[in-house]
């Protein structure tokens, strides 16, 4: 009798299994790639959703979609073979209408609405989208269209809870190949982006994991955390660890396809290639404790920290990072007053900082490395520890006698300050700089100094070359 009751057990609970999963064919999708299989998905959904949860399962083939809406308790599961593919909006039909926000005057349109997407969700709670499968946002695009039934992000989450994205390859995902606002508890491992615009924007978000993915996003950030006014409040991105990830700047598309190109050198704005990890621009909120480690960063902008709209970036800590080929300043850290934030929003503050263990292969010397506040608000407390540093060099004496602008409302990119007088780290409206173990290497002889220093306290050098 215990071994038909177990049996019976076992029988029941595949059942139950079986019955928890919603093949989106039996709603009506034909995954021939013409058909808009949106409609289906989201009827499959809905039914799983109603009751109480389950598993929305996508067979191979390719479903051709506008807005798919994901519910609480639901896990969206892309087979082998599987692609969404963003069609083009039509003249009757397209994707859902970018909601009202009243605060979007604080941030870019993209970052203001989360309804004019491919795939998003709005106050929900345990979500998966994973699987081998891919999404492809060929019909998004990457400009800030305020256009009816026009999408510009594959994956959005707003104010949502226990979010894991997995095992997904993503191409051409617009301006957000994922955008999440406000969400706790986000597991994001094993993606593979390959995008034209953004890759990753994690914004007033905490408790997130990014584990082994890789972003090649030559147009924009690879992966950006943020901290924005688009939720209507001042609210901080914490609790954020970044790990075992490869970013990028390779032509759109050919990460993914193989071919690793290099045939298109500039990004819209004139700046070469991005794909870097960012924590800034937009910072009304915060950044609290933020750790990156044992990430590759390989034809692409530098890491960069950056607080301009009043948030405070403090308690960070960045190891264990490669980098080659670097088109810009490999370290750049800025406290700005740009401040689109509300009005009467403090200057924001910069410090306890720990940068150890990164190895940077051919830098552009222009631009050093830049730890920059503006005046009366100081960077404080931070520690660069065993850098390898290898520039081309071949600039004169004369360029280290530049005073750069300060450009305290500017949008902050290391160009903005010209070509650095220092060939090493330029530190200025700084305190409490320590430098411990720093190796310089220079193709051509530099004529510049190694550090140039204005306005700043305490800087110390351990086992560091001063001259």
């Amino acid at each position: 009798m215990k071994r038909i009751y177990l049996l019976l057990s076992l029988l029941a609970g595949c059942l139950y299994m079986q019955a928890a999963i919603y093949n989106v064919k039996d709603f009506g999708a034909k995954a021939d790639g013409k058909t808009i299989d949106s409609p289906a998905i989201n009827r499959a959904i809905e039914a799983a959703a109603k009751a109480g949860g389950g598993t929305v399962y996508l067979p191979a083939g390719e479903y051709a979609c506008y807005s798919i809406r994901l519910k609480s308790n639901i896990h969206l599961y892309l087979e082998q073979g599987t692609c969404i593919l963003a069609a083009f909006p039509g003249k009757e039909e397209g994707y859902d209408s970018a909601e009202p926000n009243e605060h979007n005057k604080y941030q870019d349109f993209g970052h203001s609405h989360w309804k004019n997407s491919l795939i998003w969700g709005i106050g929900l709670e345990n979500i998966t989208i994973s699987g081998p499968g891919l999404i492809y946002g060929k019909g998004l695009t990457r400009e800030e269209s305020r256009l009816p039934g026009v999408g510009n992000k594959a994956i959005s989450l707003k104010e949502c809870r226990n979010v894991t994205l997995k095992d997904l390859s993503m191409l051409h995902c617009g301006h957000f190949a994922l955008l999440a606002t406000g969400v706790d508890h986000l597991t994001i491992l094993n993606l593979k982006v390959d995008t034209n615009r953004d890759g990753f924007d994690i914004d007033c978000c905490r408790n997130v994991r990014i584990s082994q993915c890789t972003v090649n996003s030559p147009w924009d950030d690879a992966i950006v955390l943020k901290a924005s006014y688009g939720l209507g409040r001042f609210q901080d991105t914490e609790n954020v660890t970044i790990s075992d990830c490869y970013v990028s700047g390779y032509d759109k598309g050919s990460v993914l396809d193989g071919t690793w190109q290099l045939d298109e050198p500039q990004a819209p704005d004139h700046g070469y290639r991005t794909g870097r990890i960012k924590l800034g621009t937009e910072s009304s909120g915060g950044f609290r404790n933020i750790a990156i480690t044992n990430c590759i960063f390989e034809h692409c902008r530098g890491l960069a920290l950056e607080t301009v709209d009043g948030g405070h970036l403090e308690d960070i800590v960045i190891n264990n990072i490669t980098m080659r080929n670097i088109v810009n300043a490999p370290i750049f850290l800025r406290l700005g007053t740009r401040m689109r934030s509300p009005e009467g929003t403090p200057v924001g503050t910069m410090k306890r900082i720990l940068i150890s263990d990164i190895n940077v292969w051919n830098a552009d010397s222009r631009y050093a490395s830049i730890i920059s506040g503006v005046p009366g608000a100081c960077i404080e407390d931070v520690t660069f520890r065993n850098i390898h540093l290898y520039y081309k060099g071949g600039y004169s004496e004369e360029d280290g006698k530049r005073v750069p602008p300060e450009q305290e409302k500017v949008y902050p990119e290391p160009w903005m300050f010209g070509t650095i007088p220092a060939k090493g780290f330029y530190v200025r409206h700084a305190r409490n700089i320590t430098f411990d173990g720093i190796r310089f290497h220079f193709e051509q002889p530099d004529g510049r100094p190694l550090f140039v220093t204005d306005d700043a306290e305490n800087i110390e050098y351990y086992n560091t070359p001063k001259e």
